[in-house]
């Protein structure tokens, strides 16, 4: 069958507009689907056509008719979603094994303007219902008693309902955050229920404790049970108090403010009050019933376990500020004016600290165990996937893997975004878990910071702003950013190993993060990759560093190799590439040590917010945020892993292949030469993997050709030497060329002069011939080097028409070819041109490269982080006199390569000296899209391989 061969999806409801999906190539190379108009194989009366629309462009530019696709099917309306009933004949069940329901194609074609477009002609239906749910309800009776007035309804229950007062209290006992209206004679108007006489009580379910009775008609009240008031009588009884005594009554009964997800209400509130209740502990009461309170005596504020949660995923999720959290509660309950909702945004602050700290104690298992201290890290995640003796890896690891498959992959990177400021009185700040997530504990981090010194270290790479921010202004702040040290494949922060900066990056900083994180959950692994933006500077005195600090402590027998991002390294010594190359360090996998960098992304999000809070509450935010950060890693580890797994397996595949091609056409005694220096580059590292830097030489420029050939005997054709005259000649081209540029600019820039006039056949000043005439020894010179008869040259009967100057065709010996010279024994002739050739090649190439680099950077520096019109603009005239330049080096190559062919049809030269295409000239995306994806197969264009001579 034919629906069988390939995946089929409708793609519009059109008269059979069904499309298969065939497998196909992104030029990537990645494999992907492309939609073909299959309507061919399902309706008989249309024919296969030649070129498809696209469907998504169908659907979206017209209305879609259901009935006609439904009646070209012919199948009943009965019928259509019953598998079971399903028609009988052949192509009924045909199409019915191919469509998963009528309701599943409808939803999967229509796109978002198709619903609207459906809801419009509903538009004044559902108005018109939603001004029916404002008149009066029910008629007006209440629905469960059937007696009294219904003017209450609730706008939180389902549906639409209408109560009395006391009914609607007895319908919501359970239900004290609902939010209810009462009918004024015109309209509805919101209420509370507690003006409609609702009494929460706190403990014994729900129910009134006997003990704070004091109604002389209880059974009117419909809130205690069968046997309550003579219960509550007896209770009053043994106090010594009648029953309806108002002290018994006030004493147990107050209003409070409760904080829920729906808004802020306002309730009477009746605790317990039995013989051995003590008034303490009373929030603990509210506790019990899901409410969180604001203080511990009398509490007149509590919050809902609900909106506590809320308030949390917002912060994570929504960076929600505890202020902005709040005004959306204060609109919720009143949005006309919400001045008149109880502000309770301090509280609010308080306790979700407290609330946030219970929920890490019980998430990481030391509810149960109240007396087990979490310790340093104690309440923070790590990735799962990195190596970590007794958590993931077998007892006989060691066995198993060697050093660089268990290898621990961290990376260090500042944030100066997250500074916090000065303390009024830090004195009174109370710590909830400090040290117990991501950041260090303070105490221990302060001592460190005295008894370390202020080395400035002379940088032997390149002037790095992450050392040398140590003068940023700090007059107000506590901490001028923090660094964080997180796994470098994953990219999950490590517990106990991020750290406040005091005035820029300094060593002493990022040296006890490191620390920390290599002693973390690290036990016997014996080798850690530690990747640093200035790694090359940082890796050089570390060691000593170490011993001379009793606070850096690190695992025994622990080695490490430095290394740097591979968009940082880029602005580095080249001598630092092959050194700290992740290229060249085995074990790091395909890694770009950039990973931190995406991590702050989202961070720097709340970092504003948390510049002003007290030094205990940004450590509780932060760790929370990191917290979460990893947990989101965790969750999505799994499909993450199997796509990098796939990709990886592929690209392993293809980059094999270019390997077995590359060492096929090598000498296979260079090969295992080279093959030996790359394992004692891998053993010794440092200065062994200086085999790796690049030392071509450049190729020969036109000047040094020129200048080499020059103290070659001189030939009898030409006056200076043929070297001169052939230098002369190619220099006239590129005047030519700047002649010929000129000519056009003014040209362009006179349109505007003359008005959009054509100036096309207009009288133009001519030389007088008399005064043009040629020199008698220069025709003399031109018959003695052409010989006598020029017939060869001319066209008999052809009048030669004058050109202009920029547009004359330049005779030298690369216009007759390598045949005609040999023939005429010019061989000498055709050689010096052709080096002269080579050189003006590799004189454009050198300034192309060049120039496209220059482009790349104006992209990157000036043109994306430009902060205005005017510096946009002005960026680009800058790209448009680099393009200029780019084309005019390609127009000289593309001479040069003419030339150098016709003199040395050689299928090698051809192979070196290859075309340019306007592909080969775009934006190097390593500069520009440093974290883009499949860098590990991006190609150059040939130009940048090229090797000196």
């Amino acid at each position: 069958m034919h629906h069988q061969r390939s995946k089929v999806l409708p793609k519009s409801l059109g008269r059979g507009s069904l499309y298969t999906f065939q497998p196909t190539k992104t030029r990537r190379g990645k494999l992907t689907h492309k939609e073909v108009d299959a309507r061919h194989l399902y309706f008989p009366s249309r024919s296969q056509p030649s070129t498809p629309g696209t469907p998504r462009t169908k659907a979206s530019s017209q209305h879609l008719n259901f009935s006609d696709f439904h009646d070209s099917l012919d199948i009943p309306d009965s019928d259509w979603n019953d598998v079971d009933d399903a028609p009988q004949s052949r192509r009924h069940t045909k199409v019915c094994t191919l469509i998963w329901g009528w309701s599943t194609i409808k939803n999967y074609l229509q796109s978002q303007n198709d619903y609207i477009r459906e809801w419009l002609p509903q538009r004044a239906e559902y108005l018109n219902i939603i001004l029916e749910g404002e008149q009066l309800a029910k008629g007006g009776i209440c629905e469960q008693c059937f007696e009294a007035e219904g003017s209450v309804q609730c706008m939180s229950c389902a549906g639409v309902h209408a109560w009395c007062s006391p009914c609607t209290v007895k319908v919501h006992r359970n239900l004290p955050f609902h939010k209810v209206q009462r009918w004024n004679g015109a309209h509805y108007q919101p209420t509370s229920l507690m003006d409609l006489g609702f009494l929460w009580h706190i403990g014994h379910g729900g129910d009134p404790c006997p003990c704070n009775w004091s109604d002389p008609d209880p059974e009117e009240s419909g809130y205690v049970t069968g046997d309550g008031p003579s219960n509550h009588r007896s209770v009053a009884f043994l106090l010594g108090r009648p029953y309806d005594d108002p002290v018994i009554r006030k004493s147990s009964q107050f209003q409070m403010t409760i904080v829920h997800t729906e808004g802020i209400f306002s309730h009477e509130v009746w605790v317990c009050k039995c013989p051995g209740s003590d008034p303490n502990d009373w929030h603990l009461d509210l506790l019990h019933q899901r409410l969180f309170p604001a203080s511990i005596s009398k509490p007149k504020t509590a919050f809902t376990f609900d909106v506590l949660d809320h308030f949390l995923i917002d912060a994570l999720e929504c960076k929600t500020s505890a202020m902005s959290f709040y005004q959306k509660l204060k609109r919720f309950t009143n949005n006309a004016f919400p001045e008149r909702v109880p502000d309770r945004y301090r509280e609010l602050m308080r306790v979700s600290r407290l609330w946030r700290d219970l929920k890490h104690r019980k998430w990481f298992g030391f509810g149960h165990d109240a007396g087990k201290d979490p310790g340093d890290g104690g309440l923070a995640l790590f990735c799962p996937a990195c190596p970590q003796p007794g958590l993931n890896l077998p007892a006989d690891w060691k066995v198993q893997y060697d050093r660089d498959t268990v290898m621990r992959q961290y990376v260090i990177d500042g944030n100066f975004t997250a500074q916090h400021m000065k303390m009024n009185k830090p004195e009174l700040d109370v710590a909830l878990s400090d040290g117990k997530g991501y950041m260090v504990s303070e105490g221990p981090y302060q001592n460190h910071l005295q008894q370390s010194l202020d080395s400035k270290e002379r940088s032997t790479c390149s002037n790095h702003r992450a050392i040398n921010a140590a003068n940023i202004n700090k007059s107000n702040l506590r901490s001028t950013g923090i660094s964080a040290t997180a796994c470098a494949r994953h990219g999950c922060f490590v517990p106990h190993s991020v750290v406040d900066f005091q005035k820029g990056e300094r060593y002493m900083n990022t040296d006890y993060s490191i620390c920390n994180a290599l002693g973390y959950g690290s036990e016997r692994i014996t080798k850690a990759l530690v990747i640093y933006d200035v790694g090359c500077q940082w890796s050089v005195n570390f060691w000593s560093r170490v011993k001379n600090s009793p606070s850096l402590l690190l695992p025994p027998a622990l080695e490490i190799v430095p290394a740097m991002g591979k968009f940082h390294l880029a602005a580095h010594k080249l001598s630092c590439f092959p050194r700290y190359s992740l290229n060249f360090v085995k074990g790091a996998g395909h890694l770009d040590g950039e990973i931190l960098e995406t991590l702050w992304a989202p961070f720097n999000k709340i970092s504003p917010t948390a510049r002003s809070m007290t030094q205990a509450h940004r450590q509780e935010v932060y760790d929370d945020h990191m917290r979460d950060s990893n947990w989101k890693k965790l969750v999505g580890l799994v499909p993450s892993l199997l796509k990098k797994y796939k990709a990886s397996n592929k690209c392993l595949e293809e980059m094999n292949q270019a390997y077995e091609q590359l060492t096929t056409v090598l000498d296979p005694d260079k090969v295992s030469r080279w093959e030996l220096d790359a394992l004692r580059a891998e053993a010794d590292r440092g200065e062994a993997l200086d085999i790796y830097l690049l030392k071509g030489d450049k190729a020969p420029t036109f000047h040094e050709v020129q200048i080499q050939l020059m103290k070659n005997p001189m030939t009898p054709f030409g006056s200076g030497g043929s070297v001169a005259w052939l230098a002369e000649g190619i220099s006239i081209e590129d005047s030519q060329q700047r002649l010929s540029a000129r000519i056009e600019k003014f040209h362009s820039n006179g349109q505007a002069f003359f008005k959009g006039l054509e100036i096309n056949g207009a009288f133009t000043p001519q030389d007088d011939p008399e005064f043009c005439g040629k020199e008698e020894e220069e025709e003399q010179e031109d018959r003695e080097f052409w010989g006598e008869d020029d017939g060869y040259w001319e066209v008999p009967g052809e009048e030669v028409e004058e050109l202009a100057s920029e547009l004359m065709s330049i005779w030298m010996p690369s216009s007759i070819g390598s045949a005609k010279l040999t023939e005429l024994g010019l061989v000498d002739l055709l050689k010096e041109e052709r080096e002269l050739r080579i050189g003006q090649a590799n004189d454009c190439l050198d300034q192309l490269r060049k120039d496209l680099g220059n482009k790349a950077m104006l992209y990157r520096q000036n043109f994306w982080t430009a902060n205005s019109t005017r510096e946009g603009t002005r960026t680009k005239k800058e790209i448009q006199k680099v393009v200029a330049r780019i084309n005019k080096h390609v127009r000289g190559y593309q001479r040069a390569r003419q030339a150098i062919l016709r003199l040395d049809p050689n299928v090698g030269m051809a192979e070196k000296y290859q075309e340019i295409l306007p592909n080969d000239l775009a934006v190097s995306k390593e500069v520009t899209e440093e974290n883009r994806f499949g860098q590990g197969t991006s190609k150059l264009a040939w130009f940048w391989m090229m090797e000196g001579e």
